[in-house]
C-alpha cells in the first residue's frame, strides 16, 4: 500500500508540474483572434504609468508617437520598446496634413522617422495621420518612406473625455483583426486597461501586432 501511495503522490506531483508548465501553451492556444491596441500622441510624462498598466495587464500595444514628443522624451521611447510595445509614426507636430503641401507632409513624416530612430525606437513601418485625415498625397508620401497607413475600426472617444466605462465598452466591440484608437494621456484610458484585458480574455482575443502588409491585427 505504501508503494501505491507513493506512486500516487509522485503521479499527482508530476501532473501538477505539467499543468504549470503547460499554462503558457494553454494561454497561447486561448487566442482565438487578435486585436490592435493603439495609443496616439506620446511619449509624454504620462507614458510611464501607461506602460506600467499595460505590462501589469499582460498587454502589448502600438504607440503612434509624434516626432516632437519622441525627440523631447527619448528615454520614454526606449521604455516603450523595452516594455514590448511597437513604435509607429504619427507625424512630427500633429497638423491637419490634408491642408499642407507635399513638401510639408514629407517633412512631417520624414522628421518623425528620424526622431524615433534616433531615440531607439527603430524605423517605424506604420503611420497614422493625425485626426485620421488623409488623401492621395499623404498616402503617397507615407509609402515613399515604406509606411503603411493605419486608421482604426473603433474610436474609444478617450480624447473626448469618454468615461472609463465607455472606453471599456468600446474595446468590447473589437473583433478579430480590428484596431482601437486610444491616447497616451487620458487618465480614464489608463484606468480602463485592466478591464480591457479582462474583457478581451473573456472573448478569447489577445493583443496583437499590426501587420504592415495587411494593416490588420495579427499574432505578434
Amino acid at each position: 500500500m505504501r508503494t501505491r501511495s507513493s506512486l500516487a503522490v509522485v503521479a499527482m506531483a508530476a501532473a501538477s508540474t505539467l499543468a504549470v508548465q503547460g499554462a503558457p501553451a494553454q494561454a497561447a492556444a486561448a487566442c482565438a483572434g487578435y486585436v490592435g491596441l493603439t495609443f496616439d500622441d506620446g511619449p509624454s510624462g504620462n507614458t510611464p504609468a501607461l506602460l506600467t498598466a499595460l505590462k501589469q495587464s499582460g498587454l502589448r500595444a502600438t504607440m503612434f508617437n509624434t516626432g516632437q514628443n519622441a525627440a523631447a522624451n527619448v528615454s520614454q521611447v526606449r521604455a516603450q520598446v523595452n516594455a514590448g510595445m511597437w513604435v509607429a509614426n504619427h507625424s512630427y507636430t500633429h497638423p491637419h496634413l490634408t491642408q499642407l503641401g507635399q513638401a510639408q507632409i514629407d517633412s512631417e513624416i520624414s522628421r518623425t522617422q528620424a526622431a524615433i530612430a534616433a531615440a531607439g525606437g527603430g524605423t517605424p513601418k506604420l503611420f497614422r495621420p493625425p485626426y485620421g485625415e488623409t488623401n492621395a498625397t499623404v498616402k503617397s508620401v507615407a509609402a515613399k518612406y515604406g509606411l503603411t497607413q493605419i486608421i482604426w475600426d473603433v474610436d474609444s472617444q478617450d480624447w473626448n473625455n469618454a468615461s472609463t466605462d465607455a472606453i471599456v465598452q468600446a474595446a468590447g466591440r473589437l473583433t478579430n483583426g480590428q484596431i482601437i484608437l486610444m491616447h497616451d494621456w487620458p487618465a480614464n484610458t489608463r484606468a480602463a486597461i485592466p478591464r480591457i484585458a479582462q474583457g478581451l480574455a473573456g472573448r478569447g482575443l489577445c493583443a496583437g501586432a499590426i501587420s504592415p502588409q495587411t494593416g490588420r491585427a495579427v499574432a505578434p
